[in-house]
């Protein structure tokens, strides 16, 4: 009797190691197939902050990194940058810098961080971001939890310091203000100067819903002194520390509102390098089935996909083409990401697709993408840009 119970532990050992061999070895390369059937619904059953602030740790010590090697159609010119891809991290995962280089390794042709304050705040209460299960989407009011410029610059350096600068992925920081904050312009504008020799691009971001106030510096003229403020302070810098800097806009916008936004940035003294479209929206489409729907907070997901596409393509139109612009909004397959192309972006960006297919959304929509440039004529993703504008603008 204690011989076989003897044999049947040590088969249950030895079976546990095997399955625990196999599962470190398919989180880690990435398999698909276990992420979605296995660990994604292992991950759900976590609270979403700790599952969020855990996934930022495995990507801080690059424990995800899914074999796929991009495509030169895939190779993308913007903002006098060469990405090797056109799918970047939207900020909002990697609020702190942490996992830079892991987002690297994963696979995006870019990395967005933030968004970054100047001093420390710790954001809304919790909790402040809720699973919508059923839609695929999530409800967020983090309230722009930063730990602030100095922090988060040493942490950029150290980065950046660890890799030769052909090797570096191309680094956007996304730049916001505190929220007790006197003076909001000039939070800004301390940004400007203060990641201005860190980064590849900045976004001055006033369109997060979860900090009060925030979005009415969309306004017209509140836009027109942000913006002339922040590109006087960007031309006080060293040459070789001035960068691209963009504007993230909310889904929320009335048409009139984009126009205004629009002729703001036609002016010199506010003509931006490009647009972020878009942030999460306040509105809750009556197809949302989840109980978690009615959260207060920015929605994103497949629910704000055709909103955000719409709203490329409108902005695609009115600027004639001639800003460019980084989509983002529910995208989650290659699919997705064509037809904010073809509706006017040079660029997209994930979030809640990663948060809930984990790594390998990115090399999935990287084929999808690639296979989708390659059916319909495209050389390269620059040649699809704004191509199919006029279907996407209803």
């Amino acid at each position: 009797m204690c011989a076989c119970r003897n044999k049947i532990r040590s088969l249950l050992k030895v079976t546990g190691l095997a399955a625990g061999v196999f599962s470190t070895y398919s989180v880690c390369r990435g398999d698909e197939k276990f992420y979605n059937n296995v660990f994604m619904p292992i991950v759900r059953l976590i609270p979403p902050e700790t599952a969020h602030d855990l996934a930022v740790l495995g990507v801080k010590w690059k424990l995800f990194r899914p074999p796929y090697q991009d495509t030169d159609r895939l190779r993308t010119q913007l903002l006098g940058l060469t990405f090797s891809n056109p799918i970047g991290i939207a900020a909002g995962f990697d609020k702190h810098g942490e996992a830079v280089q892991g987002l690297q390794l994963i696979g995006f042709g870019f990395v967005e961080i933030g968004s970054v304050t100047p001093e420390p705040q710790p954001g809304n209460a919790r909790p402040r971001i809720f699973r919508l299960n059923e839609d695929k989407a999530i409800v967020n009011r983090y309230g722009f939890n930063s730990e602030g410029h100095d922090v988060v610059y040493d942490r950029l350096r150290e980065c950046r310091e660890q890799q030769p600068p052909e090797e570096r992925v191309a680094l956007g920081i996304n730049l916001g203000k505190n929220k007790l904050s006197l003076d909001a312009i000039a939070d800004y504008v301390q940004g400007v100067k203060r990641f201005g020799k860190l980064a590849d691009y900045l976004v001055i971001n006033v369109s997060s819903p979860n900090t009060p106030g925030l979005r009415t510096m969309q306004s017209k003229s509140t836009l027109q002194t942000l913006l002339t403020e922040v590109l006087k302070a960007r031309a006080s810098l060293p040459a070789n520390e001035q960068r691209p800097i963009l504007l993230k806009l909310a889904p929320d916008l009335s048409e009139e509102d984009l126009r205004e936004i629009v002729d703001v940035i036609r002016a010199k003294a506010c003509a931006v390098d490009g647009l972020i479209v878009s942030n999460t929206t306040i509105d809750r489409p009556a197809t949302l089935r989840s109980i978690n729907a009615g959260q207060l907070g920015g929605l994103s997901g497949p629910p704000l996909k055709n909103r955000s596409t719409a709203m490329i393509a409108r902005v695609y139109k009115l600027t004639e083409g001639k800003v460019p612009i980084i989509g983002v909004g529910g995208i989650f397959t290659g699919e997705d990401a064509f037809e904010k192309i073809e509706a006017g972006a040079s660029a997209v960006q994930l979030y809640t697709s990663f948060i809930f297919h984990g790594p390998p959304v990115v090399p999935k929509i990287k084929r999808e993408l690639d296979r989708m440039l390659q059916a319909n004529g495209y050389a390269s993703v620059q040649d699809a840009v704004g191509k199919g504008v006029d279907k996407y603008l209803s």
